[in-house]
């Protein structure tokens, strides 16, 4: 379990606070609206209304305790640079901010965030890839050269295994594992029979994925 500073309850915000719940982290929400808090109380540790901008604000909530610190502001790109800044200045261990535009990461980056996340740029590379095809199901991005993606099984795998059709071979992939009906069937045997219902999820590099699904 960590203890996350998360600055900013917009839309991005929220999602992010439920997600961090769900996963039993203690959270402290900052907003300096009343009525984003006020909304968030039932699902964070504890929430404050403050600006994130100000020093003696930042000063006070005692950034260097928590594990993560997470500038979510997305609409007024320098308050989230000055936020950003205050943190790194007050002992922020490490902070991750969002960004909107690639010149706001490179500014961010520069002025003390860690890491940066940008959500509307990365659901678009996945959107590409995910509607690309009607077989892909989801896909994750390992390295600019390796990704995993699930897709359904081709029509002439169903009834044969993995060691008849010599999947590593001849595709150049792996199959890390199957799904069917929402279970998810980790690391395959040799002698595990493909199914027309169920779905693979595959690893390998880029070019022999696309080259495989045909995309």
């Amino acid at each position: 379990m960590k203890s996350v500073l998360l600055i900013g309850l917009g839309r991005f915000g929220r999602h992010m606070a439920q997600g961090l719940r769900e996963l039993h982290h203690e959270v402290l929400a900052v907003d300096i609206n009343e009525q984003r808090v006020n909304d968030m109380l039932p699902y964070v540790t504890n929430a404050q209304i403050g600006d994130a901008t100000n020093e003696q604000f930042v000063e006070s909530l005692g950034v260097r305790n928590f594990d993560l610190c997470v500038v979510a502001i997305g609409d007024n790109f320098q308050s989230s640079l000055e936020a950003t800044a205050l943190l790194k200045e007050y002992g922020a261990p490490f902070v991750v901010a969002r960004a909107a535009r690639d010149v706001h990461a490179k500014f961010l980056l520069r002025n003390g965030a860690d890491d940066v996340v940008y959500p509307e740029k990365q659901m678009a590379s996945w959107a590409a890839v995910r509607y690309s095809s009607d077989h892909i199901f989801d896909y994750v991005e390992l390295t600019e050269d390796h990704s995993i993606f699930e897709t359904a099984v081709p029509g002439d795998w169903v009834g044969k295994t993995v060691v008849e059709l010599a999947v590593r071979q001849k595709y150049r992939i792996n199959i890390l594992a199957t799904k069917k009906n929402g279970k998810l069937d980790p690391l395959p045997g040799p002698n595990h029979c493909f199914q027309a219902d169920e779905t693979i999820l595959i690893l390998g590099a880029n070019r022999d994925i696309q080259k495989f699904l045909h995309i």
